[in-house]
């Protein structure tokens, strides 16, 4: 089965830019690109994150910043799930960072987390090589 891009939200048109945005911060001399993530990751704002993993899927090592975001429900985790596999089939990894308890609490619920390398700050997962050590699974926290 092939997989297809999330619909656009619900209304048809964009979401409004305050409530839900994505920032790409590229690493200097690193296979890194870090995704900020802010506001609300939902059906009707999840386009615009998928537009941007697609661009940035087989770029090598993406680490997704999640300290700002505020809300995640079933379509945005969704949303990453299917990104994290695609990046691994191209070869690279998708992992998470700062997920505060509202999100990290969607994740654990779900059973999601596992599947994730997930850090406590950005920095910390930048400091780590990208290699099997540091980020943790589950309830290693």
């Amino acid at each position: 089965m092939r997989d297809e891009e999330p619909a656009p939200s619900a209304g048809g048109g964009e979401p409004p830019r305050d409530r839900f945005t994505v920032e790409v911060r590229p690493v200097p001399d690193a296979d890194t690109d870090v995704l900020v993530l802010a506001g609300e990751l939902d059906r009707d704002t999840v386009a615009p994150l998928w537009r941007v993993m697609e661009e940035r899927i087989g770029s090598g090592r993406i680490v997704v910043d999640c300290s700002a975001l505020d809300f995640c429900d079933s379509s945005g985790l969704n949303a990453l799930l299917r990104a994290r596999l695609r990046a691994q089939e191209a070869g690279g990894r998708l992992e998470l960072a700062g997920l505060r308890p509202p999100v990290d609490r969607t994740f654990e619920i779900t059973g999601a987390r596992v599947v994730f390398r997930v850090y406590g700050t950005v920095g910390e997962a930048l400091a780590e090589s990208g290699g099997e050590g540091g980020g943790t699974h589950g309830r290693e926290r």
